[in-house]
Parts: C-alpha cells; sequence; structure tokens
C-alpha cells in the first residue's frame, strides 16, 4: 500500500519519460551541466556515452557539421578529428595511456613514512623517559657476575656453562 502511494508520487513528479537513465552518460539528467560540456562520461567499459562530448557549438563548429552530412572524402584529416573531438572527449589510446598518479602516491607514502619517523624520534629524545639503570650494559655484566658467583642453576643453566677455574665460558 505505501508503496503505490509513493510509487504515484515519482511519478506525477518526474512523469513517465524521466524514470530512468540510459547509461553513464544519463542522458534524461539534463540540469546542472555547464555549457559547453555535458554530463558526459566515456570510459573503456562504455565508450559510446549518450550524450556528444560539446553540446553547445559557435559558428565555425556548426559550419563544420553542416559540413559533415556530405561527402566525407571531401573533408579533411584535421576536420574529421576535429568532428571526432566534437563527438568524445578521448580516444582509446588517451583513455588507455598510463598516468603519473603512481609519483604523486609514493610520494605522499614516502612523505608520511619520513614525517613518522620523525615523530618517533621526537618521541624517543622529548617524551619517553631514560633507560632504567638495570638495561644499561655495567648492570648486565654486573648481573650475570652475580649469577656465576652464587652458581645459579648448575645443571642446565648458565653456571652450567662458566669454567670456574679458567674463569672464562667452556667451549
Amino acid at each position: 500500500m505505501f508503496f503505490r502511494a509513493a510509487w504515484s508520487l515519482v511519478l506525477r513528479k518526474t512523469g513517465p519519460g524521466m524514470r530512468g537513465t540510459h547509461g553513464p552518460g544519463s542522458a534524461a539528467h539534463r540540469e546542472g551541466k555547464m555549457p559547453p560540456y555535458t554530463n558526459y562520461h566515456a570510459q573503456r567499459s562504455y565508450p559510446m556515452p549518450d550524450e556528444p562530448f560539446c553540446t553547445e557549438l559557435n559558428a565555425e563548429q556548426r559550419a563544420l557539421k553542416e559540413k559533415e552530412k556530405g561527402s566525407w572524402t571531401q573533408l579533411s584529416h584535421a576536420e574529421k578529428v576535429a568532428l571526432y573531438r566534437l563527438q568524445f572527449h578521448e580516444t582509446f589510446a588517451e583513455m588507455n595511456r598510463r598516468s603519473n598518479e603512481w609519483k604523486t602516491v609514493m610520494g605522499c607514502v614516502f612523505f608520511f613514512f619520513g614525517f613518522t619517523a620523525l615523530m618517533i624520534w621526537w618521541q624517543r629524545v622529548y617524551v619517553f623517559p631514560r633507560k632504567p639503570i638495570t638495561l644499561t650494559d655495567e648492570w648486565k655484566a654486573q648481573q650475570l657476575q652475580r649469577i656465576l658467583d652464587m652458581k645459579g642453576n648448575p645443571v642446565q643453566g648458565l653456571a652450567s656453562q662458566w669454567d670456574y677455574e679458567k674463569k672464562e665460558w667452556k667451549k
């Protein structure tokens, strides 16, 4: 019931001819376009848009369109290219050419890597506290000497690897 009421409002507002679109070019929606361009969408997957690329023609372009109606053998190569450019924005070769966008992306990635490294360095210098004394090399050496002097774990531990007579590690 609600669906029928909503659908009747849609039909009343847009009319029966404005319900659907024809494809990516969308010929049914003409408002919001900037002259002389349209809502032109040419892609590799949909190379034939519903509307031409250029809709508002100047006097020279109108004369060329009139000449187009005649024999194409009388048209020069430059005129054929101009006619093509009125209809299509890019050729397939231009659509398929590589872009240099990857350089921008990689530049941004490396910029953020550098910024992150700078932030980590800054935090280590100014934010994080100094290393505790128990992590210094002197402290570790003293701790190892203490374990060896106490003969801690003499069967399988560090004390089993130390030669107490020669005062060096066993080989």
